[in-house]
């Protein structure tokens, strides 16, 4: 199973809310495309930054090891490095540029495929808005319960907490 991340669009001028038609479902994980055929890739997405830093760090990249004078055979290798990388992190890309122009990551969601994945979150998302108390939120956040609070200077911190009382 796979699992996506749910981007709602800004609101246009005439919308109170997003169409559920302009969402966008992020697969996480490799992207064979992104891989292959990465600058188109990023064209077809309309990423354009993120071009542009693919251009800069590939040429960049072959400069320096035409520079230190290595092989052809190295030189391909980086190049098929460098497009892994892009393959790998494709998602975190497209999720970046979303988040430029001002969408906002509104869940995860897991599925076999998209279609899956919209239904679910879809589903989730009918039944908590129909579901949905119209109560404000507690004004403070819940007292801790006296048999969880420690004492100041208690030995009973564990790790590289501060301790209570002391500068930091």
């Amino acid at each position: 199973m796979a699992v996506y991340t749910v981007h709602e669009p800004p609101l246009r001028r005439y919308e109170s809310l997003a169409a559920p038609e302009r969402f966008a479902f992020v697969r996480d994980g490799f992207v064979f495309w992104a891989f292959l055929w990465g600058p188109l890739w990023m064209l077809r997405h309309r990423m354009w930054l993120v071009l542009i830093g693919y251009v800069v760090v590939f040429g960049l990249l072959q400069f320096a090891l035409y520079f230190f004078g290595v092989s052809d055979t190295v030189k391909a290798i980086a190049g098929l490095l460098l497009d892994v990388l892009v393959g790998i992190e494709a998602g975190t890309l497209r999720r970046f540029t979303l988040g430029r122009r001002g969408w906002r990551n509104v869940g995860v969601v897991v599925g076999d495929d998209v279609e899956m994945a919209e239904r679910r979150f879809f589903d989730a998302w009918v039944n908590r808005s129909s579901s949905k108390p119209e109560s404000a939120p507690p004004s403070s956040p819940p007292a801790v319960p006296p048999s969880y609070r420690l004492a100041p200077g208690s030995p009973e911190i564990i790790g590289l907490f501060p301790e209570s009382g002391t500068p930091r």
